[in-house]
């Protein structure tokens, strides 16, 4: 696990005395509002550190301010000395802290309040962690329910990522990251690359510091896409009739708008008796799938490939706001890509595309 490590607060670290011995001053005064949060790691039950905070004292005779901890002895120990109403105490922390004053002359208040830290007290684990494929990202999204238990412990979400594990067939737990963090119910994932499967998970922070179990892990994978292509049919322009999901020779090697007069092309427009514009695939190995019965509203809306059954190598007429899905190589490594018709002219179409490089990856754009 890639941990994130606070920046300390400046302090003199002292040996571990026992507080019983230190020389105290029932007229210095005593700091008051001692409050905690702890530094989260990504493992929910070892936080990186703690940060504790309390309201500065503007009494003269303070020089400086001594930090107790209960050792897991139960005994009280001198932890550290800062002259900052804060201090960073990097590690697992203590059970319990409190606070004194102490002079030039060594001279210690009685202690603050102690705060007793569990790190057990969180909130429950984000749900319903959804993801959307897109160009080397991917968009996630989870319920509001953790968020909404306890609105007003709520402080942010952390977001992680890894790869798949092939081998394993499994999410590798070697090389979880953090990406970020967010306070909206979902997070933009940038920078990745297509066609590469990875995984996510999202833990809630509560306001001091408590982080959640993680989410059950989402797998995605992104793909290539392009909005607002235009293709000619066959019968008016045949060198802009065809089309090239992904062609290594090519460049771009992805969304070739090409001629339909080759038979290499996945497929091509066509105009036919009746009038309509028809796509047609134009190998053995390329055939084509309605994705819905009903238009759907953006080429994001197009989730998971149909059933191998779906697919046929015969035309299917092209109409706005529909989706169509193609299968393009041997069922079992084959790829697959997504086609969703934006307007439909006289003698062209407006489309968008993806492209999912990964194969017998039936994974278009919502995850799986």
């Amino acid at each position: 696990m890639r941990r994130l490590l606070a920046a300390a607060a400046l302090v003199t670290l002292a040996a571990c005395t026992d507080a019983a011995t230190q020389p105290r001053s029932t007229d210095l005064p005593i700091p008051s509002g001692l409050t905690y949060q702890l530094v989260p790691s990504g493992v929910p039950d070892s936080p990186d550190g703690v940060l504790l905070s309390w309201k500065d004292v503007t009494d003269t005779r303070v020089s400086a301010y001594v930090v107790y901890s209960r050792a897991s002895d139960g005994r009280w120990q001198r932890r550290a000395e800062t002259t900052s109403p804060t201090f960073s105490d990097a590690g697992y922390p203590a059970p319990e802290y409190y606070v004194a004053t102490r002079d030039d002359a060594g001279h210690e208040s009685q202690g603050s309040a102690s705060v007793t830290i569990d790190v057990r007290l969180r909130m429950p684990a984000p749900t319903a962690l959804t993801s959307v494929s897109l160009y080397r990202a991917a968009q996630l999204s989870w319920s509001s329910a953790s968020r909404l238990s306890q609105p007003s412990k709520f402080d942010y979400y952390r977001v992680y990522s890894t790869v798949w594990s092939a081998s394993a067939n499994a999410c590798d737990n070697a090389l979880w990251v953090l990406e970020g963090t967010t306070i909206s119910d979902d997070f933009l994932v940038t920078g990745l690359t297509n066609g590469v499967r990875y995984c996510f998970a999202v833990s809630i922070v509560s306001t001091d510091g408590h982080e959640s179990l993680w989410s059950v892990p989402r797998d995605d994978t992104p793909r290539y896409d392009s909005r607002n292509v235009i293709l000619d049919a066959f019968e008016v322009a045949p060198a802009t009739s065809g089309f090239d999901f992904y062609n290594p020779t090519a460049n771009p090697q992805f969304g070739i708008v090409t001629s339909g007069s080759s038979t290499s092309i996945d497929f091509r427009l066509e105009r036919h008796s009746d009038g309509l514009l028809y796509f047609v695939p134009m190998r053995s190995d390329v055939s084509i799938a309605l994705y819905s019965q009903n238009p759907v509203t953006d080429l994001t809306s197009i989730d998971i490939a149909p059933l191998d059954n779906a697919f046929s190598s015969t035309s299917i007429s092209a109409s706005p706001g529909y989706a169509y899905v193609f299968r393009i190589g041997p069922v079992g490594s084959a790829n697959y890509a997504a086609v969703r018709v934006s307007h439909v002219g006289a003698d062209y179409v407006i489309l968008d595309w993806s492209y999912q490089s990964a194969p017998n990856n039936p994974e278009l754009t919502i995850g799986r």
